[in-house]
């Protein structure tokens, strides 16, 4: 514990952001990190509680309290081996992670809670900045043979584990880049994709080998899911040509909105929209690209992925940016005595809505109305919740303009042909049916075939991404060598 006063002695600093009038302008990351010397003070208000809750609050188990000390010592070599040894990307998470940690601190309990996430964005920052972040390649090569499908945050973490303890590990992505929905989803003003590209070529250094736009199983006709495949593999060659196969392809079945109209044009889902922006900044250029330049948006659904696209759209220039929620608004301030040490429900507003966004909670969508086939407005209705169960205000029926309608509303399921493909059983809701137990986990019925991830889990974060890829790394590695080395 660096200064066993430090909690009482300093406040809470957030990370700035550049202004709104700046930033809106570009597609590049705004946020401000703290300096130096505001790490070590955020690191001196870490209490090294006797029970540190923040660990169990993280999903990956970061060990918090011991880097947040190392901070505050200024041994930033030795804070990222401790960041480092849980984590494998804090780039991601230090940028992107909504932080849950930070709600489980103990100082949380009555004060602000420690900066943890902004701790971390500085470790990480600083360890490449130093050059302290470098390639571990495995000095024993195992000769076995390991197929990674889906490059996101849980495929990177398994496939970096894997190739580390001596396996010849094959990333397969379908789309023309690696990084799942870090690549093609999160917007580059959240997470710049040079952070996945550094970490690509530390990942070719360690021995993975990546091949992308590679397709393993078949889509469904008419797929709405982002697909840039050049090339497809069957299943049953996949599994032929290698010892093992990790299925971390995520939850990519975007959730419709099956009322009157949907089919007008206007009306896409958040995965058709996003995306091509993605490939705009990377160079690419999108023939009819989806824009909201000059019009009226209306966001359905208010999370994450509707918090993207709202930043995106005022990028674009649109003329007026609403969002919608189903629910009623949260408080703003949860209830610490009855949440502590869990994730709280209470209003959440991100960097995207301070750029200019209408919110309307409580309210449902009837119908999509339009002419000449596109969409002009939505017919929507007020709605009220009671023991759980939701019913219309009588009279609250309005029309509200739109010329374009995004659907974020969340992801449903992996796209169930892929888990067919492998004959991998699903769950009740449409995952891959694998456990987390310590004996066997990940595994799915199939002989050989593991899922990890999204794909499994349903749709989650990507942290809790990082710490499936990590852990069915090492039950891949024990089903292959009888045992394994790897963390759990």
């Amino acid at each position: 514990m660096g200064k066993i006063t430090g909690f009482m002695e300093y406040e809470r600093v957030e990370e700035g952001y550049k202004p709104v009038a700046e930033r809106v302008k570009h597609y590049k990351e705004f946020v401000i990190g703290l300096s130096d010397e505001q790490a070590k003070v955020q690191g001196a208000r870490c209490m090294d509680c006797g029970t540190p809750f923040c660990n169990s609050g993280c999903p990956v188990n970061n060990i918090i309290p011991d880097f947040n000390d190392l901070v505050y010592r200024s041994d930033w070599d030795d804070a990222f081996l401790v960041l480092d040894s849980t984590n494998n990307f804090p780039e991601f998470t230090g940028r992107i992670c909504p932080a849950p940690c930070e709600e489980a601190c103990v100082l949380n309990v009555n004060d602000d809670p420690v900066g943890i996430k902004s701790i971390e964005h500085a470790i990480i920052d600083k360890a490449w900045e130093m050059g302290i972040v470098k390639p571990r390649p495995a000095r024993i090569r195992t000769g076995k043979k390991v197929a990674v499908v889906g490059s996101g945050p849980a495929g990177m973490a398994a496939a970096q584990q894997l190739a580390r303890v001596g396996h010849d590990v094959t990333l397969f992505e379908k789309n023309d880049r690696i990084g799942g929905l870090l690549r093609y989803g999160i917007p580059d003003f959240k997470m710049e994709k040079s952070h996945i590209d550094r970490r690509v070529e530390q990942m070719k250094a360690e021995g993975v080998t990546f091949r992308t736009g590679v397709m393993i199983g078949e889509l469904p006709k008419g797929s709405k899911v982002t697909n840039w495949a050049k090339e497809t593999i069957s299943p049953a060659d996949l599994q032929a040509q290698f010892d093992a196969v990790l299925l971390t392809g995520g939850s990519e079945q975007s959730r419709d909105l099956p009322v009157p109209g949907r089919e007008l044009d206007g009306v896409h889902f958040a995965m058709e929209f996003l995306p091509q922006q993605n490939k705009v900044n990377a160079g690419d250029k999108i023939k009819g690209q989806l824009t909201a330049t000059g019009k009226s948006v209306i966001v359905i659904g208010g999370g994450d992925t509707g918090s993207d696209c709202v930043g995106t759209s005022n990028r674009h220039g649109a003329t007026s940016v609403t969002q919608f929620e189903l629910m009623p608004q949260p408080p703003e301030h949860e209830n610490k005595p009855l949440t502590w040490p869990y994730w709280p429900y209470k209003l959440r507003s991100s960097s995207s809505h301070e750029e200019g966004c209408e919110r309307e909670f409580a309210i449902a969508t009837k119908e999509f109305i339009g002419e000449k086939g596109k969409v002009t407005g939505l017919k929507t209705v007020r709605v009220e919740w009671k023991d759980g169960k939701m019913s219309e205000v009588a009279g609250s029926e309005q029309v509200l303009k739109a010329d374009l309608v995004l659907l974020a509303m969340g992801f449903v399921s992996p796209v169930a042909s892929i888990l067919e493909g492998f004959g991998v059983e699903k769950d009740a809701r449409g995952n891959a049916k694998a456990t987390t137990d310590f004996i066997g986990g990940y595994a799915t019925n199939v002989p050989k075939v593991f899922a990890a991830g999204d794909i499994r889990r349903g749709q989650s974060l990507v942290v809790w991404a990082i710490r499936e890829g990590r852990q069915a790394a090492r039950s891949v590695d024990e089903f292959l060598m009888g045992f394994s080395d790897l963390p759990r």
